[in-house]
């Protein structure tokens, strides 16, 4: 069983930076997209931003395009989060998660239902 563990996360003002980061236990066949997704009180739990173990391929949110940046290092079997010019309504709960994912489908690569191994969350709170 592929086991998630999350670290980051915090409080920060608006506008500042902040980065996530999730250890992926091991890489197995099945594995081959790592994504974040977010939960604010009574919300439900939206797709963030994904990246593709091989190749490094991504895909984001409208909503995060162009503040927050997902990555991968494959050394350390471990993706990223880095997220700045945070906005208050960036609060929520984030979750990282893999999956074995049709990386061409994008509506599968934004799906939460398609992704197979959570982490346990970490809380990101962003003040005015």
């Amino acid at each position: 069983q592929v086991q998630l563990a999350e670290s980051g996360g915090g409080l920060v003002q608006a506008g500042g930076s902040l980065g996530l980061s999730c250890a992926i236990s091991r890489i197995t066949f099945a594995t081959n997209a790592m994504g974040w997704f977010r939960q604010a009180p009574g919300k439900e739990r939206e797709f963030v931003a994904a990246v593709k173990w091989v190749g490094g391929y991504t895909h984001y949110a409208d909503s995060v395009k162009g503040r927050f940046t997902i990555s991968r290092d494959s050394a350390k079997n471990t993706f990223y989060l880095q997220m700045s010019s945070l906005k208050v309504e960036d609060t929520a709960i984030y979750y990282c998660a893999t999956g074995d994912i049709q990386w061409g489908y994008t509506s599968e690569v934004k799906n939460v239902n398609a992704y197979s191994n959570w982490g346990q969350g970490t809380q990101v709170t962003v003040s005015s």
